[in-house]
Order: C-alpha cells, then sequence, then structure tokens
C-alpha cells in the first residue's frame, strides 16, 4: 500500500513538472524569456505537486516582496523567473507538511525543490496612449504585440470623432465652410466699404480684401454690390448735406428780405408818430378837426403792427436757419459716428466668422482623414515609440512597428503621422 502510495506521489510530480515546465516556456516569448524580470504588479503563482492546498497567488507589493507560504517575505522584483524559483526552492525544501488521507490518518510530506514550482500568473498591463480610440491599461497576454494591443483598444483613433457617415458628414461640411467663407466674403466687403466712407473716398479699397475660395464670379458680385451701396450712401450724404445747406441759404436770404422790411416798416413808424403829434399841437390852436387825428392815430396802430408781425417773422425764419446750420453741421459727426458703430460691429463679426472657419476646417480636415484612411484601409503606417522601464528605473524610448513584441509594463505611444492627414502637414 505505502510503495503504491509513492508510486501514485512520484508519477504526479512528474506530470507537474512537465506541465509547470511547458507553462514557463510559453509565458513569455523566446528571445524575452530570459532577460524579463518581474516587477511591481507582476501576480505569481507557487504550487507544489500533490499538496493543493499550497498553490497559491501573489502580487508583488510596491516593497518588491511577496508573502510565500510556510517561508514568509520574499524580495523577487528584479529577479527572472528562473532565479526566483531558485530561491523559493531554496527555501521551502526541508519543510514538513502534514496531510490527511483518505482514512483520515495524517501523515507528514516533506517538499524537495523538484516539487516546488513558481510562474507568473498574471503580469503587468501594457498601456496605450496616443492616437488610439480608447487610450489606457490593456492586459498583457505573452506573445501580445503592438498591433494586437492597438485592436484591443479600438483601433486607432480615425474614428474617435463620432459621426453616423464621414461620406456624409463630409458632404454637410463642406457645405457649411462655403457657406462660411461666403459671408466672409461679404462681410469683409462690408468692412471695405465702410472704410471707405469713413475716409470720404468713392470707391473699395481692393487692396484690403482677403483673397478667398468663394467662385470668382460670386466675390465679383459682392464687390459690384459693395461699390454700388457706397456710392447710393455717398449720393444719399451729399444730397442731405446740398438741401441742408441750400437750405441756410434760402433762410439767410428771407432774413435779409425781412430785415430791409422791418427797416422800412420801423421808418414808417416813426414818420407816423411825427404825423400824430404835429397834428395834435395843430389841434390844440384849433387848426385841424378831430377826425384827422384819429385817421393818424389808425395809421400809427397799422404801421407799428406790420412792424411787429415782420419782426416775428424775422425771428421765426432766424431760428429756421439756426436749426438748418444746426443739422448741417451735425450731419458730419453722426454720419462718423454711425460708421464707426457699423464698423465695430462689423469687425465683430467678421472675427466670429473667421474663428468659425478655422473650426469648421479643421472639423472638415479631421473627417476628410478619416474618409481618407477609410477607403485606404490599413495602409498607412503610424509612428510608435515604446516607453520600457530598465532596471535602473529610468525608462528606455524605443523606436518600434506595429509587429513589435511586448512586455509587461510597457507603454505605447501612437502618433498618426501629419504627412498622412491631408491638408495638414501644409498648415
Amino acid at each position: 500500500m505505502k510503495s503504491m502510495l509513492q508510486g501514485r506521489l512520484a508519477a504526479l510530480r512528474a506530470r507537474s513538472i512537465k506541465i509547470a515546465f511547458g507553462a514557463a516556456m510559453i509565458a513569455l516569448p523566446a528571445a524575452a524569456q530570459a532577460d524579463y524580470r518581474l516587477a511591481v504588479g507582476d501576480v505569481l503563482e507557487i504550487s507544489a505537486v500533490g499538496i493543493p492546498e499550497l498553490r497559491q497567488r501573489m502580487q508583488i507589493g510596491q516593497d518588491g516582496m511577496v508573502a510565500l507560504p510556510l517561508a514568509g517575505q520574499l524580495r523577487v522584483a528584479g529577479l527572472t523567473l528562473v532565479e526566483t524559483r531558485a530561491r523559493v526552492r531554496q527555501l521551502l525544501p526541508g519543510k514538513e507538511f502534514r496531510r490527511r488521507n483518505e482514512e483520515g490518518r495524517e501523515y507528514p510530506v516533506i517538499l524537495t525543490p523538484a516539487d516546488i514550482d513558481v510562474a507568473v500568473a498574471e503580469y503587468r498591463p501594457v498601456y496605450l496612449n496616443g492616437d488610439v480610440a480608447k487610450p489606457g491599461e490593456q492586459p498583457y497576454r505573452p506573445g501580445m504585440t503592438v498591433r494586437q494591443a492597438v485592436a484591443l483598444a479600438g483601433g486607432y483613433d480615425i474614428m474617435r470623432f463620432r459621426m453616423n457617415n464621414p461620406f456624409l458628414e463630409q458632404s454637410d461640411l463642406k457645405s457649411e465652410y462655403s457657406s462660411l467663407w461666403a459671408e466672409f466674403a461679404k462681410e469683409q466687403v462690408h468692412v471695405a466699404r465702410l472704410q471707405a466712407e469713413l475716409n470720404g473716398k468713392e470707391d473699395i479699397d481692393r487692396k484690403a480684401l482677403q483673397e478667398t475660395p468663394v467662385p470668382a464670379n460670386v466675390a465679383a458680385d459682392i464687390e459690384k454690390l459693395g461699390r454700388e451701396q457706397l456710392a447710393l450712401r455717398n449720393t444719399d450724404f451729399s444730397k442731405e448735406k446740398t438741401y441742408l445747406d441750400a437750405a441756410v441759404d434760402q433762410e439767410d436770404s428771407r432774413i435779409r428780405i425781412l430785415s430791409e422790411q422791418y427797416s422800412k416798416e420801423e421808418a414808417g413808424v416813426v414818420a407816423d408818430t411825427d404825423d400824430l403829434k404835429r397834428l395834435q399841437e395843430l389841434f390844440k390852436s384849433g387848426n385841424v378837426v378831430m377826425t384827422r387825428i384819429v385817421e393818424a392815430r389808425r395809421s400809427l396802430l397799422l404801421s407799428s403792427t406790420r412792424q411787429l408781425e415782420t419782426a416775428a417773422q424775422l425771428a421765426q425764419v432766424e431760428r429756421q436757419r439756426q436749426e438748418f446750420s444746426r443739422r448741417s453741421d451735425k450731419l458730419n459727426d453722426q454720419r462718423r459716428l454711425d460708421l464707426l458703430a457699423e464698423l465695430q460691429d462689423a469687425n465683430v463679426k467678421l472675427a466670429g466668422i473667421r474663428s468659425k472657419l478655422e473650426a469648421s476646417g479643421e472639423k472638415l480636415l479631421y473627417v476628410g482623414m478619416v474618409r481618407s484612411q477609410l477607403v485606404r484601409g490599413s495602409g498607412s503606417k503610424p509612428q510608435i515609440f515604446l516607453f520600457r522601464k530598465k532596471e535602473n528605473a529610468a525608462s528606455e524610448k524605443i523606436a518600434a512597428d506595429e509587429d513589435a513584441e511586448l512586455l509587461p509594463g510597457d507603454v505605447v505611444e501612437v502618433v498618426l503621422q501629419a504627412d498622412l492627414i491631408p491638408g495638414l502637414a501644409a498648415r
């Protein structure tokens, strides 16, 4: 009975050694198998043949230590898997472990180095950054390449810009982009026309206009309308100015006439006053009758009334003349104030259109890149850099390609090359 039990244990040991050896052989790429050193975050699994109670997983802590059953703490960070297995086998053999058989009787089991195996159950994750759809942490798998890691991250970020259909989105954005350029061309002509009015010019300064991708006939029509508006506004201003100046001249003429009339009526009032005084003296001496005095008084009253009416007309004409003169003087200032306010609003609007153009251009550029890459498929080659931590805790930057094999803890930086994006390299 005892010999049969020992035979079974030997067979189990041999089988477990073969399985453990095979797992260790496929755990890492052959080229990196001997070089890979354990680090914080790796998870180890320790097992003993025929003693499932001793199977245990443990993660390497920040201090680089793991807690071994029956052996306590052991520093493994920086060691290869072979070195770690050798140290564990040095610590655990000679330990007695008691088990129970099927009959419930206890019996001692002494561990030997061949009974113990150490394997990596989980490796540190790799990290993807840059132009991938889902940057971040990805679980490491033995033999993983950059291409596989990018695939797990959702591929390159050509679809990060959420859209229903890049072909339809591009058409809509092109329409919006063209409309914004037409609005920009119209508004810059508006600004140039206001500048011409402020400077008293008869035509728009063509050099102040920025070239736009608007069709030539559309741009010509916009400029033509701007020139016609400038001509009409200048003509309207000239007419208003001419009307006010003419009104002032007309009122000056009426003032001269009324002034002369007033002077004559004033002389008539003086003559009628003297005549009334003379008749009153004659009436006292009995040389004139009363009717003559009454007639003289009536004549003085009429001439005085006419003089007052003329004075009132003269005052009214002078007020009208002052009003026309004030309007003529204010016309230039008010026109300049209105033009400056309108020019300020136009410049703000032009700046807003320019900002929208830049944003729309960026969107169109991005969608164009998406559409281009969807059409080309995977023909474009991105720039890929690996950042791999060395033993001295410094990171090494390694240029790689999509078929480069990764190691646990690698950081992958993916950059879509600028010359692959239409129009971006030319900026």
